[in-house]
Parts: C-alpha cells; structure tokens; sequence
C-alpha cells in the first residue's frame, strides 16, 4: 500500500504560543492512514499533543490498526458522532486511552452533553463567533493576523493553520537591533580571527547565551558540551558553526508572539536539509538549511528580505533563492512552502519534480519538527 502525502499546522492558543500540531491524513481509507501512521513511529513528534485528521476521508474501526503515540489525539468530525462506525471508533479509542478532538463543529449541533473534547475545531470563516462548545475552540481557515486578533475577540481560545505567516507590515530598512548579529555572520563566512569574532559576539551577552544554548541543544545530538565560543570553533569548524550563528539571526525576534514563526523557520531550514542529502555536498547540505531559516526573516525581523539581504554576504545558491526563488536550492525550498498549504496535488507535484515519495516527505516533516521543538522556541 502505497503511502500519502500527509499535511501539518500548529495550533496556537491566543498569545500565538504552539500548543499542539495538527497531521491530516491525505490517505483515501482509514486503513491506509493507520498504514502510513505505523510508518513514522521512529519520528513521531512528543514536544506536545498531536491531534490527526483523516481530512475527507471517514474514520471507520480500520483505524485502530494504528499504534497511537501517547500523546496522539483523533480528531472526528462532529457531523458524523451519530454514524455507528464513527461512533464505535470513538468508543474503542476512548477505551484504549487515545484523546479525542471534535473537528467541523458548528453552533448549535447536538451533542450528547457527557462528551467533552480537548480540542473543538471550527471554520471561522463560517462561523465568526463562538461563544460556546464542548472543548477548547480553535479556529480553522484563519487568513492572517487581523482575523486571528478578531476571532479571539469573538470566543475562539486559539487557532490551527498558518495564518501567522501573513499580514505582518515589513519595513525597507533593517533594524539596527539586529544588525550585531549581521556582523557576526558576516565575520564567520569570511573566516574572521577567532579573536575579532568573539569580541563582537561580547557585545551582546545574549548572543554568545542563546548560541551555546542551540549548540548544546538535542537536536545537534553532540557527545560532548560545547563550553565556549573558542571550544564551538575547535570542535566544529567554522562552515557547521555558521548554520548555528544563523540561529541567532532566526531567533532574534523580540515579539513575543515569534516562537511559531521561529519552530516554522528552523523546521524549514531542517526539512531541506534532510530533503537534500543525496543530492548535494556537506556545504550545500548546511547552506539548505540556512535558506530554510532564513526564508522568513523578513516576517521575523519586520524587514523587506531585500533589505536583508543587503546587509549580508550569502552565498549566490541562498541569496538566489530567498530573492527570486531561483538556483539549485529553490525546489527545495519551493516544496518545504507546499507542505505549509492545504494543496496535496501541488505537494505532489514538487516532490515529482525532486523525485520524492510521499514517504520520504512525510518523515522529512515530521522529522524537521521534532528538531525545532528541540530548541524550545515556546
């Protein structure tokens, strides 16, 4: 049986904070998603609840061939509670321990009142307020951060979707809060002295903080803690250490609604660096990551990214594609996008193009959350 594509979001609670993450099976069975969800076992993200749709498909019992993680959740469409099989399977996964979440809720339905939900999904486009229901309601089909703020305004406790990616004002200029951290960057690619680096990193205290902290992080899985700037040199070279002083970059953000943007960015970064291994050397492996990274810097930083760019000496592969998604590395960037949407066909198309299966990408996704919830952005 073959596997297919399947589709992750966040869910973010009123201050934007990740709460959970949202899969939703693309697989025409329940069967087939059970299949596909046996599959990633070995990657299953554990930072937080993990609520899964079937999308269209029905749930039926076929589904409980799948082995749940423990903090897996089904979501089952509220429309469909009276359907015997659907209410059968929410009576054996209630019984094996598996949370259940209420997705197509609407004003109004009947409900029988001893259930209660973790999680109550509904379209906000269609149902702007919500004033009550059987869980915590978050809204679907959010389009950018003025609907966010208008939703929770109206009885939604959060969102799920990838509406924080839109909407957000960007000046021409870069901001000068920011600009150390260029400086720093742009010394590592030049292979600066040691010295001149560090005293630019002893500008801001922070800086040399948060590096040592991703450094040391599970997710760059190191036998050894890197103690020092000097000791992150010796051990790793100056190439590896620039993807992580790309890090700061990313995560310089003083809005505290920028951790979803930052797991978004470095999940990005991520998913082209595992998409790519085959394809490209060490160098180019860790330079996909950056592109990745810095794909959103422009939301992160609050600047134009051509503005961004002019402060920075990036490669032509990376600079190429972040300005007009052009060169070697904008397929792949060009595919991490996709898997940020609701279009399957396009997702399939992309991974066509880079000769992919749907389960390499799945296990990519899943494997690029799992590191970004490493670095513990929330």
């Amino acid at each position: 049986m073959s596997t297919s594509y399947l589709l992750r979001e966040p869910v973010v609670n009123r201050q934007k904070a990740i709460i959970a993450t949202r899969l939703v099976s693309h697989a025409p069975s329940a069967a087939g998603a059970a299949v596909d969800l046996n599959r990633l076992t070995d990657i299953w993200p554990d930072a937080r609840p993990v609520i899964v749709s079937l999308g269209r498909t029905t749930p039926d019992e076929s589904l409980l061939d799948w082995q749940p993680p423990q903090n897996a959740m089904v979501e089952l469409p509220a429309g469909l509670l009276s359907d015997p099989g659907v209410h059968g399977l929410m009576q054996k996964l209630v019984t094996a321990g598996v949370g259940i979440c209420l997705g197509d809720y609407a004003p109004g339905m009947s409900i029988p009142p001893q259930l209660q939900f973790r999680f109550v999904l509904a379209d906000a486009v269609e149902h702007p307020k919500m004033l009550d229901a059987p869980g915590l309601m978050i809204a679907r089909h959010v389009t950018d951060h003025r609907h966010f703020a208008d939703v929770v305004g109206t009885g939604y406790s959060g969102a799920a979707g990838w509406f924080f990616l839109r909407g957000m004002p960007v000046s021409d200029k870069l901001n000068a809060s920011h600009g150390q951290i260029v400086r720093v960057l742009n010394l590592v690619r030049r292979n600066a002295e040691l010295k001149e680096i560090e005293a630019a990193l002893k500008q801001d205290v922070t800086l040399s903080y948060k590096l040592l902290r991703y450094i040391n992080s599970a997710g760059f899985g190191l036998a050894t803690e890197i103690q020092s700037f000097k000791h992150a040199v010796t051990m790793l070279g100056y190439d590896k250490l620039n993807k992580w002083l790309s890090l700061l970059l990313v995560t310089a953000s003083r809005d505290p609604a920028a951790p979803a943007l930052m797991q978004t960015a470095i999940a990005r970064g991520r998913f082209m660096e595992i998409i790519g291994q085959g394809q490209f050397d060490k160098v180019q492996i860790d330079n996909l990551f950056v592109t990745g990274a810095f794909s959103l810097l422009d939301i992160l930083l609050g600047s134009q990214m051509k503005a961004v760019l002019e402060q920075m000496h990036l490669p032509d592969a990376i600079a190429s594609a972040l300005r007009d998604g052009s060169g070697p590395y904008a397929p792949l960037l060009n595919l991490a996008r996709a898997c940020e949407g609701e279009d399957v066909a396009g997702i399939a198309a992309q991974a066509a193009a880079l000769q992919l299966t749907a389960e390499r990408v799945n296990h990519a996704q899943l494997e690029a959350l799992v590191f970004a919830d490493s670095l513990q952005f929330n």
